[in-house]
């Protein structure tokens, strides 16, 4: 359970970073869903950046108290290329069996 959560977390700081070749310094916060973590099954959180980054995630927590626990997270981010103006959005889901993007610019498994 322990590994599973610090996985999450970390694919989770991976997919904010912002992409190398962006200037994010000009960006600003335009909208922000404050982390919503009592502690308690699960959390929420979001935000809207002035140049089009955003990013919604929410967890639970699935099977409480079983010997098959595990959290379940669901997010999508997107962020807006600079050079073409194309908006790019990813949706996932990390769960007991991995992490699962989606979107139109990646390849289908």
């Amino acid at each position: 359970m322990r590994t599973l959560v610090a996985l999450c977390a970390l694919v989770a700081v991976a997919l904010a970073a912002p992409p190398h070749h962006q200037d994010y310094s000009q960006a600003v916060v335009v909208k922000e869903t404050p982390l919503d973590n009592i502690g308690i099954d699960g959390y929420q959180y979001g935000y809207e950046l002035s140049n089009g980054q955003t990013h919604q995630e929410s967890a639970h927590l699935q099977n409480p108290g079983q010997e098959n626990e595990s959290l379940v997270v669901r997010g999508s981010f997107s962020y807006v290329d600079p050079e073409t103006n194309v908006k790019y959005t990813v949706n996932y889901v990390a769960d007991e069996n991995g992490f699962h993007p989606e979107g139109a610019h990646l390849p289908s498994v």
